[in-house]
C-alpha cells in the first residue's frame, strides 16, 4: 500500500443515547477527548493521506475550530438523520480511491490495523476487520432463554471499513442513502448489492465506546500504552564560515552565507535528528556521526537525516510530529522559505506537513544569534511505536 493513498471518514454524528446524557466523543481520556485519540490513531497510519470528519449539522462549526483537529488539517462536514447519509457525506468529500470509514467512538484503533485494512481494500475491493465470538449465545424471547446458538463462522465486524471508492458508488446506486433500507455498516451496504467483503484480523481492545463503563476501560487501555509514546528535544548551533549558500532546514538560500560545521552546518536538521535519537534512546548525533570522521565532511545533512529516521524506524520507532524553532538575524526567513523547510523536513522525516511546524525568531538581537554572527535552532518531535 503507498503511503498516504487512502481518505478516512470518520462518523461522528451520533447523538450518544446510551451515554447518561453526556456526548460519548467530547469525553476526556487522560486529558483529551475521546475523537481526538481516535484522529490521531489514523493521522499516524502510513496508509491514510486525509480525514474527513462526519459531525452533526449543529456541530460543524464549533468542531472545525478546535486546535487538535486543526493540527491534523482534518475537514468538517455536516452529516444525515442516519449513519449511511452520514457515511455517504463523508466519502463525497474525499478524493482517493480507496476510503476508509472509521467509528469516532472506536479510540483504541492501532495504525498498524488502519493499514492493514487500507492494504486488503485496495487488494480485494473491499474489506472489514473482524474478531472470533468469544461468548456462547443465546436466543432469548420473552425473557426466556429459546436456545443455543452455534457460533462456529461467527465473528463480530469492527471498523475501519475500507472499499474501492467505485464499488461504494455502485452500492449507493442499487440502494440509495437516503432510501427507505437501513445498513448499520458499510459491509452490510455491499453485501446487499451482491459485492465480496475481505474479512481480516481485527483487535479485541479494538472496542466501541457504547456505554459509561466503556470510558473506564478505554482510558486503562490507553494508560497502559502510555510508553508507546516518547517526545524527544534536539538542539543545535553553528557559526557563519566562509562561502556562501546556506543550508538551513533542508534548503538551501543562496547567496547568504554558509555556516561553519563537520557537515554543511544544517543547525535546524541537526536538532530534529537529535531530538529524534534522544526520544529513541539512541544517543545523540554527535556519537552516531562523530565530527571527526571523514565520511561525513561537507555530507548534506538531509542524508544524516535520513540515516536517523532509517535508525529509529529499526528501532520500531516513527514520527508523528516535529516543531522546530530557528533563531537568526540574518538572512530573513519570511513564510515562503519557512513553508519550504517546513515540506523539505516532512519528506525527510515521511510526514505529511501538517505535522511540521517551523518557526523563526530574530533572538530579540541577543546573544551571537541576535548579533548575526551565527544562527541556532531547537526541536521538539513526537514518535510512537510503529
Amino acid at each position: 500500500m503507498d503511503r498516504g493513498s487512502v481518505d478516512a471518514v470518520v462518523v461522528a454524528a451520533g447523538s450518544s443515547t446510551r451515554m447518561a446524557g453526556f456526548d460519548k466523543l467530547a469525553a476526556p481520556l487522560l486529558g483529551r477527548p475521546l475523537l481526538a485519540w481516535t484522529l490521531d490513531a489514523l493521522a499516524s497510519a502510513s496508509s491514510v493521506r486525509r480525514l474527513v470528519v462526519v459531525t452533526a449539522p449543529s456541530r460543524v462549526e464549533d468542531l472545525a475550530a478546535q486546535p487538535w483537529l486543526r493540527s491534523l488539517g482534518a475537514t468538517v462536514v455536516a452529516g444525515g438523520a442516519r449513519r449511511q447519509e452520514s457515511v455517504a457525506a463523508g466519502v463525497a468529500a474525499t478524493g482517493s480511491a480507496v476510503v476508509l470509514v472509521h467509528d469516532g467512538a472506536r479510540p483504541l484503533v492501532t495504525p498498524a490495523l488502519v493499514d492493514r485494512v487500507a492494504a486488503a481494500a485496495a487488494v480485494d475491493g473491499a474489506a472489514i476487520p473482524t474478531v472470533p465470538v468469544a461468548e456462547t449465545l443465546k436466543r432469548v424471547s420473552a425473557g426466556r432463554v429459546g436456545e443455543t446458538v452455534d457460533r462456529s463462522g461467527l465473528v463480530a465486524a469492527q471498523t475501519p471499513q475500507g472499499a474501492r471508492r467505485a464499488l461504494l458508488e455502485e452500492a449507493w446506486s442499487r440502494f440509495p442513502a437516503g432510501g427507505p433500507r437501513e445498513f448499520t455498516d458499510e459491509a452490510a451496504l455491499l453485501e446487499a448489492a451482491g459485492i465480496p467483503v475481505a474479512a481480516v484480523p481485527g483487535e479485541a481492545a479494538n472496542l466501541k465506546v457504547t456505554v459509561p463503563e466503556d470510558l473506564e476501560r478505554a482510558e486503562a487501555v490507553l494508560a497502559s500504552r502510555a510508553d508507546a509514546l516518547r517526545v524527544g528535544h534536539g538542539a543545535d548551533e553553528h557559526p557563519f564560515g566562509e562561502g556562501t549558500g546556506l543550508a538551513l532546514g533542508g534548503i538551501v538560500i543562496e547567496g547568504a552565507p554558509r555556516l561553519h560545521g563537520h557537515s554543511d552546518g544544517d543547525a535546524a536538521l541537526h536538532a530534529v535528528a537529535d531530538a529524534l535519537l534522544g526520544a529513541a534512546g539512541l544517543g545523540d548525533l554527535g556519537r552516531a556521526f562523530p565530527a571527526g570522521d571523514p565520511a561525513t565532511r561537507g555530507i548534506a545533512s538531509g542524508e544524516l537525516l535520513r540515516a536517523v529516521v532509517a535508525r529509529i524506524a529499526a528501532a520500531g520507532w516513527r514520527a508523528t510530529g516535529v516543531d522546530v524553532t530557528i533563531r537568526a538575524a540574518r538572512p530573513r526567513l519570511g513564510p515562503a522559505r519557512l513553508g519550504a523547510m517546513r515540506d523539505a523536513i516532512a519528506a525527510l522525516v515521511d510526514l505529511g506537513p501538517e505535522a511540521v511546524e517551523v518557526k523563526a525568531s530574530t533572538g530579540n538581537l541577543i546573544g551571537y544569534e541576535g548579533a548575526g554572527r551565527g544562527i541556532s535552532a531547537t526541536a521538539v518531535v513526537m514518535l510512537r511505536r510503529r
